[in-house]
């Protein structure tokens, strides 16, 4: 709050505003409050309207609200104001270049705020003027640039606010502990259900506890229920369909594919569901659809409402006793729009085959857990969504046409027969087959001309995939992979939108098709991977001018990468990232200096390559792990010498199991003179080199869990830092680690920001060294203040040493004196062998400040 204060304190010669918004009940009306009564003092016209939405419902609503701002700021009870009309002229005349602070607590569509408000220019400057809402769209209409998000409580305050309620105390009684962890959960840091459950239970005994608790997540409170349904009950008909639909069934789904759903049911989502984010209904995070639980409860609470003691009358079902009572009792009613089947733990439901043959109107049926021993004889022609996990049947019902359905989901079903009727799903988007044993081929496609996404994984009996396959017009992403049978493919690809070609451990596909690069121009990724039966490449691959990202990763029987004459004006120009692991290319060809945008060049496991002698101008990463043969790499032979060679970019090379390859760590210091930004190199070796280390720590076979702390006094001659690190990974954690090291920078104990250390794969003794620059970092003026680095490294990885070395600007000796402590985290497990040591060229005593901290972390996380 102290934040928000601030601002409003500045800019007296002019009107400020602020909205507040946020969902129902997360505390909009106290903030304000404490906002008002932080600035009532500075004011002497002041007047706060609470519950203006509410009110203004009933007759003579805005007037009585007109009235009462106007009595409040002029002190007059006796004024009286006849109509809206007579109330927007009095506010205007009588309230004209006052000084004013107003606050309009629960704000909605329905109240117009220029009835009550005019214009800002009506008052006088320094006026503070206080919105709070549930829809942030309000806050667009009324131009209000200031705006402050309501969050829920983190854990600590909700605690506090819960066992006032609950307790009296800050704390809750020893045996309730658990129980009031459970309530916490239940209310995801939203104060109006912290107060409200804390209320209920407050002097109650454990077992009232108990069943109050199942009882809420079963039937929600009800002072809950209808303080949050007022954002529900604003909102229009088909916004309210979205808004159930996501809360029995999408909450966490993709946004896009849901939005795909509800497009195909009649609705609107590309703007209703950015109504709902508006009115703080629902959240978008990482493209998911996220709903507060009490939200979700609300939600489902009112489609129970619709016939409590009866589901086949619902419009929704998502209880799984619900569902297994409407679908063994063949109860299923018209009702019924959609079917959510979850159960707490796999377990099977025994279907009547005609359970399904009076669900005329279902759109949506999805199954993640149920087994089934028997299928429908029906189903309706209504589904936009058919997601059956372990479909029961051979083939779909003979009256299903499937002509509205948009995602078609089959994992782990019996599904063996497609037959014509996929023609007839005329605007279906997406179709998955995962684990589909008894499936053998995929028939003639060429009828789904709106198909988007096609994936097939698994799939062991898939032989054929039918030629039309190769031209879907609308496709953008395909995916076929884990088809050990898979002999016949499309022979040509003419595949106008598709973005993504991915075919993955298809070990019998001989050949890979021809692809018209005319009408290919989209395809920006391709990934083979494992195709070990295929020989050759067509050329026209690189004839590809969109094509960003390649992997042809463990393709053994490729011999060599085909060079079409358009390579230089096609793929050359637009190439960032290729990956050729696992071939058996001998020496990388001369061809790959042509690729002027490629950053990220793969040559893992490459156990024939010998030689790699140019590399394109602008490569930032080189992965070669593995490359037993490797003799000569011209990068490395001098030693990230980069700013004087042709690769001014390389940042970070990978040569870990390359044992023939000869590297002078010790080269590596020397070369950071004029280099402006990070740099690291992996390669095999189990001993760090022999510098005189700030820092240096020595712990035989341990595992360091929690990380490493360094903490360094800060000067303007520090430039960086180089930090060696010899591990050994965890045999049981497999052969591959990526991104093991993570950095994170403080200063005087505040979090800057952090760092991840690239292109490192362990196989077995492992030596990392990495270069950060400093000097470069505005937040690091203050001379003298600590620098602090924290070091953490993923999965089980064995330490065997670890040093930090500072890199000064001038050339001279480094002194310890730039070490106050450093600290292994407090999570280690150390064999009885550890032990630390600390080298340095002067003898502790004249650096009194050096402290070993064993098991103290930084307090403040990022």
């Amino acid at each position: 709050m102290s934040i928000i204060i601030k601002f409003l304190s500045v800019g007296v010669n002019e009107t400020r505003m602020l909205g507040i918004y946020g969902i129902g009940g997360v505390g909009k009306t106290n903030l304000a409050k404490e906002i008002y009564n932080s600035f009532i003092d500075q004011f002497e016209n002041c007047c706060f309207l609470a519950n203006v939405r509410e009110i203004s419902k009933h007759d003579y609503g805005l007037i009585r609200l007109q009235q009462t701002l106007l009595c409040e700021i002029l002190g007059d009870s006796s004024l009286n104001v006849a109509n809206i009309d007579e109330g927007i002229g009095l506010i205007k005349e009588m309230l004209w270049a006052k000084r004013v602070l107003l606050v309009f607590d629960d704000l909605d569509k329905s109240v117009k705020l220029e009835t009550l408000l005019g214009g800002c220019d009506w008052f006088g400057l320094g006026s503070i003027i206080i919105i709070t809402t549930r829809d942030e769209h309000l806050l667009n209409i009324y131009n209000v640039h200031l705006r402050y998000k309501v969050k829920e409580l983190d854990h600590d305050e909700a605690l506090r606010l819960f066992c006032w309620n609950a307790f009296k105390n800050e704390k809750p009684n020893h045996d309730f502990v658990e129980l009031t962890k459970d309530v916490l959960h239940y209310a995801g840091g939203l104060p109006l259900a912290l107060t409200v459950l804390g209320s209920d239970l407050y002097g109650r005994d454990i077992h009232y506890w108990r069943s109050a608790l199942k009882k809420y997540k079963t039937i929600p409170h009800n002072d809950i229920h209808e303080k949050l349904r007022i954002s529900y009950d604003g909102l229009e008909e088909s916004q309210r369909s979205i808004f159930l639909d996501i809360a029995c069934f999408f909450t966490g789904e993709e946004e896009e594919y849901v939005t795909k759903v509800l497009d195909g049911c009649g609705f609107f989502p590309n703007c209703d569901i950015k109504v709902l984010v508006d009115k703080s209904l629902i959240t978008i995070e990482h493209g998911k659809l996220i709903m507060h639980d009490l939200l979700k409860d609300m939600g489902r609470e009112i489609v129970r409402r619709e016939s409590p003691n009866e589901p086949e009358k619902r419009s929704r079902l998502w209880f799984h006793e619900d569902v297994r009572r409407v679908l063994e009792e063949t109860k299923g009613t018209n009702k019924i729009q959609g079917i959510l089947i979850e159960l707490p733990e796999q377990d099977s439901i025994d279907l009547s085959p005609g359970a399904f043959s009076e669900m005329k109107s279902l759109r949506i049926f999805i199954n993640r857990n149920a087994c089934f021993s028997r299928g429908p004889n029906y189903l309706s022609n209504e589904l936009r969504v058919l997601d059956w996990c372990g479909y029961p049947n051979h083939s779909f019902p003979q009256n299903f046409n499937g002509k509205k359905l948009v995602i078609l989901r089959m994992n782990e079903s019996l599904i063996k027969e497609l037959g014509d009727g996929l023609k007839n799903f005329r605007i279906l988007k997406t179709m998955k087959f995962s684990k589909c044993e008894f499936l053998t081929k995929i028939p003639d496609v060429s009828g789904l001309q709106t198909l988007e996404r096609l994936e097939i994984k698994y799939c062991n009996n898939l032989v054929e995939l039918h030629e039309s396959i190769g031209f879907l017009d609308k496709l953008v992403e395909l995916e076929i992979e884990n088809c050990e049978s898979l002999t016949s493919f499309s022979r040509s690809l003419k595949l106008r939108s598709l973005k993504e070609l991915i075919l993955r451990y298809c070990e019998r596909l001989q050949k890979f098709p021809e692809i018209d690069q005319r009408e290919m121009k989209c395809l920006t990724w391709v990934q083979l991977e494992h195709m070990t039966a295929i020989k050759e490449l067509p050329s026209s691959i690189w004839d590809l001018t969109g094509l960003r990202q390649l992997k042809i990763s463990k393709c053994y029987e490729v011999r060599h990468l085909p060079i079409g004459s358009q390579l230089l004006t096609a793929c050359y120009s637009a190439l960032g990232y290729l990956d050729i692991s696992g071939s058996n290319v001998v020496i990388l060809p001369e061809w790959i200096k042509g690729f002027v945008r490629l950053s990220v060049l793969g040559l893992h496991n490459c156990v024939q390559l010998k030689e790699i002698l140019e590399l394109p101008p602008n490569i930032e990463d080189v992965g070669a792990s593995g490359c037993i043969s490797l003799e000569s790499f011209v990068e490395v032979s001098n030693m990230f010498e980069f700013n004087t060679s042709s690769c001014r970019k390389l940042r970070s090379i990978d040569l870990n199991g390359c044992h023939k390859m000869v590297v002078n760590p010790l080269r590596f210091e020397e070369n950071l003179e004029d280099q402006d930004a990070d740099c690291s190199l992996t390669f095999s070796g189990n001993k760090i080199p022999d510098w005189d280390y700030h820092c240096k720590l020595e712990i035989p076979n341990s595992y360091v869990c929690d990380g490493i702390n360094v903490n360094l006094v800060y000067s303007d001659e520090i430039k960086g830092f180089i930090a060696c690190a010899a591990v050994q990974s965890d045999p049981s954690q497999g052969f591959s680690i990526t991104n093991p090291m993570h950095v994170k920078i403080y200063y005087n104990g505040v979090y800057q920001y952090d760092k991840y250390i690239t292109c490192f794969t362990w196989d077995s003794d492992d030596l990392l060294l990495y270069y950060h620059k400093l000097d470069h970092v505005e937040h690091f003026k203050s001379v003298g203040g600590i620098l602090q680095l924290k070091f953490q490294i993923r999965g089980r990885v064995l330490i065997r040493s670890f040093g930090i070395r500072v890199v000064r600007k001038q050339k001279e000796t480094n002194t310890l004196q730039d070490v106050t402590s450093w600290s292994p985290c407090v999570n280690i497990q150390p064999s009885s062998e550890t032990r630390i040591i600390e080298l340095y060229p002067e003898s502790n005593e004249e650096n009194p400040n050096v402290v070993l901290e064993l098991g103290a972390p930084f307090s403040r996380e990022a």
